[in-house]
């Protein structure tokens, strides 16, 4: 496994009054990946959080191709971009049903240790889940 498919149907209150997906829900469908990614490995933000690590988004980039409509059925490819540290990196393709390149971005999010409220280290069990992983 080196990504993950996840799809989304797009739905009214995500679009403008010409059926066009407003900008900013592109980040929202790049969380949905991410936390899809996660679970493919048994894991959750919940969980995580669980155990006294958050995850906040330090950096997003997103590059709009094209445009998604009211009711499309989006396909959210989440690939790890490198081995995590005390971040982790992902990037993303948005398609729509037809195959079409909507946008593409990526995100950097830092491990925090919320009782120290400090940036850490990956933790070792995810790292141990990533030890097959193929980038």
């Amino acid at each position: 496994m080196n990504y993950n498919e996840t799809s989304i149907r797009v739905r009214y209150g995500e679009t403008d009054q010409m059926g066009v997906v407003y900008h900013g829900n592109y980040a929202t469908y790049f969380e949905v990946g991410r936390t899809e990614w996660l679970r493919e490995f048994g894991l959750s933000y919940r969980g995580m959080e669980a155990d006294g690590i958050m995850l906040p988004v330090v950096s997003l980039s997103i590059n709009y191709k094209n445009s998604a409509r009211y009711d499309d059925v989006l396909k959210v490819k989440t690939t790890l971009k490198k081995m995590p540290t005390a971040s982790i990196e992902f990037e993303y393709e948005l398609r729509n049903e037809s195959g079409v390149l909507l946008a593409t971005g990526s995100t950097i999010l830092a491990f925090i240790d919320v009782d120290k409220n400090r940036p850490t280290r990956c933790p070792k069990y995810l790292l141990d889940k990533l030890r097959n992983y193929s980038l």
